[in-house]
């Protein structure tokens, strides 16, 4: 009989993939509210295509751009940080090896082994890699999958204008009278299915994610259509 195998992701890689779905369902929700907020403002004021697909896409362009320079800005220090992390890691290995074994046995004893199984298995560990062992014991880094800015800012550039498409699809594709309930209708469906998804990688209750997803896109297009309704009015 052959034994059952499976392809389940464990500790750091499922973390991992968790970690760059949330951020690109978040990435689309942000696409989505800030999109729709400046196209519904923009039709309280005129009812010109032309406008409603300028501005669309200035908002587009501009939300992706910002999306994807402040994720690798910030992407880019956290591996900063843990280069610097590894590099002082490897100069204590190397000038204080034996105090550095104590603290790898005494990390590892806290994680429930006993002292001589914590013992052996750090000296083990310390034979076969030593910068690896005290990477992911004691920072919790993986030397071979640092975190890559380029991949973040991507990630995030494309999370953003899929989630920006909709709204600006949706506001200059139908005819006039059917432009803003067909954008606040699919918008408002949109950001039911992104807070289900963010709850559920989230492992939290789906139902209260989804009133604060929907009320918050609501809001925010409710405040801009009537600013923009008031603009309008006035001539400006």
């Amino acid at each position: 009989m052959n034994a059952p195998t499976h392809d389940e992701a464990h500790g750091g890689t499922l973390g991992a993939r968790l970690n760059w779905l949330r951020a690109a369902v978040l990435g689309a929700n942000d696409g989505i509210v800030s999109t729709a907020g400046l196209v519904v403002g923009v039709a309280g004021a005129t009812d010109d295509r032309a406008a409603l697909l300028t501005a669309g896409l200035a908002g587009l362009l501009a939300g992706s751009m910002s999306m994807a320079a402040g994720e690798y800005v910030s992407v880019s220090t956290q591996r900063d940080s843990e280069k610097a992390a590894l590099a002082l890691e490897k100069r204590e290995l190397r000038d204080q090896p034996e105090e550095e074994l104590e603290e790898l046995a005494g990390l590892l004893r806290e994680r429930g082994l006993s002292r001589e199984v914590a013992r052996e298995a750090a000296e083990q560990l310390t034979e076969r890699d030593a910068l690896r062992a005290h990477a992911r014991v004691e920072l919790g880094i993986d030397p071979d999958d640092l975190t890559n800015p380029w991949h973040a800012a991507w990630a995030s550039f494309l999370a953003f204008t899929v989630g920006a498409l909709l709204p600006l699809l949706a506001i200059v594709l139908p005819p006039a009278g059917w432009r803003l309930w067909v954008t606040v209708g699919s918008v408002l469906a949109a950001l039911v299915l992104t807070g289900w998804s963010s709850a559920r990688l989230g492992a939290a209750p789906p139902g209260r994610a989804l009133v604060r997803n929907v009320a918050g896109g609501a809001l925010a297009m409710g405040v801009t259509y009537a600013v923009g309704t008031l603009l309008g009015a006035a001539g400006v």
